[in-house]
């Protein structure tokens, strides 16, 4: 897609994605993500939406600006869409930053934060420290979707060659009563043991998350198939 004068960009990618729609799939959607009103979604498959983000990405740069720039969207799958080229298009982590602080504070769900991921921090050299602090500012925010893409994004890209136990301490140190925060926490502490156990298990031992967390992460620990039957038994152990 190229950008012709006059002609409104968010709207053209609004109708190809209305064009897209799956009333079947919207149906399902809308149960699996409760709290986003059926009314705001269009019922596309990520595959899809995967394909139309590439289309955008191999053509003109000023269009995807465009569709950036036009927030809040209308549709959760202009969330989804929009998730999706954030990955694929800021080509340093710094651009990333600047992108994910404006797109975040209009995240409102669990799909749109758990489907970013940053490529360019992936690659050899990139600034992996500007990152980790500013995922530190993020975890005390009070946006629930600003807070639970920081802990994603923790487990992510920091949980193997650029593991610190001090992100522990960051994941542990979120306060909240919001559901989608600490499953998240859950999670990045299941992942943790599975991949850091020497690390990870003290904070179960001393127990230092709330008791729901500390009980959903052996849960989540004991369903996944990277942690030993010897581990799971000793984390059965220390369910309060």
């Amino acid at each position: 897609m190229t950008v012709e004068s006059g002609v409104a960009v968010p709207a053209i990618i609004r109708a190809r994605l209305e064009a897209l729609a799956d009333p079947v799939y919207k149906a399902f959607n809308a149960k699996l993500i409760p709290n986003v009103d059926p009314n705001t979604m269009i019922g596309i498959r990520v595959p899809v939406l995967r394909a139309v983000a590439k289309d955008l990405r191999g053509g003109d740069r000023a269009v995807v600006d465009r569709f950036f720039a036009d927030l809040p969207h209308k549709y959760f799958e202009e969330n989804m869409l929009h998730a999706i080229l954030l990955g694929n298009v800021c080509g340093s982590v710094g651009k990333a930053i600047d992108e994910l602080t404006r797109f975040l504070p209009y995240a409102d769900n669990w799909a749109v934060t758990d489907t970013i991921r940053i490529r360019a921090l992936r690659r050899a050299g990139a600034d992996a420290r500007l990152m980790l602090n500013q995922l530190e500012r993020w975890m005390q925010a009070d946006a629930t979707y600003t807070v639970r893409y920081a802990v994603v994004e923790l487990m992510t890209d920091f949980l193997d060659s650029r593991f610190d136990a001090a992100h522990l301490r960051l994941v542990g140190g979120i306060s909240s009563s919001e559901y989608y925060v600490n499953m998240a926490r859950a999670w990045y502490f299941a992942t943790a043991l599975a991949k850091q156990w020497e690390s990870a298990l003290p904070v179960l031992q001393k127990h230092i998350l709330d008791p729901w967390t500390h009980n959903k992460t052996i849960q989540k620990a004991c369903e996944s198939y990277r942690v030993t039957p010897e581990h799971k038994a000793l984390l059965r152990s220390l369910r309060v």
